[in-house]
């Protein structure tokens, strides 16, 4: 078993939890390997023999230590070469996570196979202009198309199955996976949604439209959303990463992709239960 570690040492945490996990890995004999393209920012000296150049194709599952934000982009880069993730919390509330910081040694679950997982949808960002797409990429949480830069609102127009479902006057849209339905969404109103389904939900963000409830759609509609007015700036965040702002002409294409982040399961927590004790 070859172990790959992708550490956010942005958390404040990390650092401790990090020389924990090696240790354990080490305690079991298990080899383990950091990305070589990253080693050199970080806060722990790495020997050669540890590193990786293809880190989620060379190695056989993941552990990502961070927070939720760290552990999604790991899952989705591990989902694209078909590898389970491990999530480590190392930061606040980390829905995501496998394990606490406290919890480590329950690493040897892991090294036995004493594990479950979980398949997650995703969805692929298709963006047109000018009759031609290109990828944006994968979401596993969510896409928010929003105002950008000044604060005035913006008409968007949102389609399902290329059939108008309806139009938005107010601060954007955010489309989620059920992965996704308790971050971004469910601050906009949205609803809580059991991430075991597969469905894409669509809450409108600040709306002055009658109709402002979320739209719940099966996993295999294909979800479009332009703007009327080629004056507005808009822009586009996958699982809230940098903004992308879209020219006036744009359509985004919103479908379920062909890819699933695999999240590896060591606690017999069910969802509701992780959920009710991050919040209370």
């Amino acid at each position: 078993m070859k172990i790959g570690i992708v550490p956010n040492f942005t958390r404040e945490k990390t650092l401790n939890v990090t020389n924990e996990v090696i240790d354990y890995l080490e305690k079991y004999n298990i080899k383990y390997y950091f990305d070589r393209n990253n080693v050199d920012t970080f806060p722990i000296k790495v020997d050669k023999d540890n590193l990786a150049s293809n880190l989620f194709e060379f190695t056989d599952i993941i552990i990502a230590i961070g927070g939720d934000g760290s552990f999604i982009h790991a899952a989705k880069d591990a989902a694209i070469h078909k590898k389970p993730v491990l999530c480590i919390n190392a930061g606040n509330l980390a829905f995501l996570a496998g394990l606490e910081g406290n919890e480590l040694a329950m690493i040897e679950n892991l090294i036995t196979g004493d594990y479950t997982s979980d398949k997650r949808m995703m969805l692929e960002i298709i963006l047109k202009e000018n009759n031609s797409e290109s990828l944006l990429g994968y979401c596993l949480n969510d896409i928010a198309i929003a105002r950008f830069g000044d604060i005035k609102l913006i008409d968007l127009d949102v389609y399902c199955n290329s059939k108008k479902i309806n139009s938005y006057r107010g601060d954007g849209v955010v489309i989620s996976t059920p992965t996704g339905s308790t971050a971004y969404s469910w601050s906009a109103g949205g609803p809580v949604i059991d991430p075991d389904l597969r469905c894409i939900t669509l809450t409108p963000i600040c709306t002055h439209s009658p109709l402002n409830r979320t739209f719940v759609f099966n996993e295999n509609s294909e979800i479009m959303v332009k703007a009327p007015n080629s004056s507005q700036k808009i822009c586009l965040s996958t699982d809230g990463d940098k903004s992308l702002e879209l020219n006036s002409n744009f359509e985004i294409i919103i479908r379920q992709s062909k890819y699933y982040a695999e999240f590896i399961r060591i606690k017999s927590d069910e969802f509701f239960d992780i959920l009710i004790n991050k919040l209370t």
